[in-house]
């Protein structure tokens, strides 16, 4: 009997979610012992003709990672969900963003200005910057379009699963592969991962008050935090009360507080305006310049709550002023 057909593809992403495929240790060779891996650009030389001859649906599953930035990454995105049964957004960029949707406070020009003319030690006199076509004697050569936009996976094609997580824990990746081998596997649109808050499964809960009061805000850098407090009872910004749990609380464990890569849990449109609901709940003054003291010692407020989940949010991104589409 044939062994399903799997593919694995990047997109906008730094690559860790490929290196946690390969956290998975021994439990890779169940992996390759029960699949046809067809698809995995880090580790394997196919090629596009090699999916351009694929049936259609014929792949069982593509695990797709980081988020569609570019018009290559949405082509790609676009054959893969034409050739697979089933698309999982694999890691935080793919399901929320991520990282790289940061950039959606800018726009491509305003990115690309800094880039290549105004960025410290750029040597750049000529202000040459990227483009999509040059003639060359060998011919004309075409590199793919940076779209002023990033965009999660589900904004460019239809996905059925979310994996989450930078990158997602090996634990997960395993019960994932396990689930969609042997089809028992939740609603389409699940998150495969616990809908209950980080702050549930967290070891620092116990020391948690009943009603957390602060009156001063702290960047980790700034102090060293007790590994038995609750951060935010320590004044450290942790987005624990507004992520989903299932990380294996790595952060946590390495006494750092969590920055929201598992997205928001089922319930929460919104992670950023959920944490920042939640902060404004436990800053403790009613004294307008004292409360502004406490909001300004946050430099980036924006950045931080919606680190992973910008492109995903109700916001989504930063209005642009001359194009209401942004692909192209």
């Amino acid at each position: 009997m044939a062994k399903p057909k799997v593919a694995f593809y990047w997109n906008a992403s730094c690559g860790g979610c490929e290196e946690a495929v390969i956290d998975l240790a021994e439990d890779i060779l169940k992996v390759v012992d029960a699949v046809d891996i067809v698809l995995w650009p880090v580790a394997m030389d196919f090629k596009k003709k090699d999916i351009l001859a694929l049936e259609d649906g014929e792949l069982a599953v593509a695990f797709l990672n980081g988020a569609v930035r570019t018009s290559e990454q949405e082509e790609w995105s676009r054959l893969l969900r034409k050739k697979a049964g089933l698309i999982v957004a694999f890691g935080a960029c793919a399901g929320l963003g991520g990282i790289p949707g940061l950039a959606n406070f800018f726009d491509r020009d305003s990115i690309v200005d800094w880039v290549y003319k105004k960025q410290w030690g750029v040597d750049n006199p000529k202000g040459i910057e990227p483009q999509t076509e040059i003639k060359v004697p060998e011919g004309e050569l075409k590199l793919p379009t940076i779209y002023d936009t990033v965009y999660p996976l589900d904004q460019v094609i239809d996905v059925d699963y979310y994996l989450p997580g930078c990158s997602p824990p090996p634990n997960l990746i395993m019960d994932a592969v396990m689930a969609i081998l042997s089809g028992d596997l939740p609603p389409k649109g699940s998150v495969l991962a616990p809908s209950k808050s980080l702050c549930d499964e967290c070891a620092r809960n116990d020391s948690k008050p009943d009603k957390i009061k602060i009156k001063d805000l702290k960047r980790p850098h700034e102090v060293i935090a007790d590994p038995e407090k609750c951060f935010l009872a320590e004044g450290i910004i942790c987005m624990g009360p507004a992520t989903r749990a299932g990380c294996g609380e790595r952060c946590i464990n390495a006494n750092m507080p969590c920055r929201g890569c598992f997205g928001a849990t089922d319930d929460v449109k919104d992670q950023g305006a959920k944490f920042l609901s939640a902060l404004g709940s436990i800053i403790d003054t009613n004294d307008p310049d004292e409360m502004e003291r406490i909001t300004e010692s946050l430099p980036d407020p924006a950045g931080l709550f919606y680190m992973y989940s910008l492109a995903s949010s109700l916001l989504k991104r930063r209005k642009l002023d001359s194009e209401v589409g942004s692909r192209g």
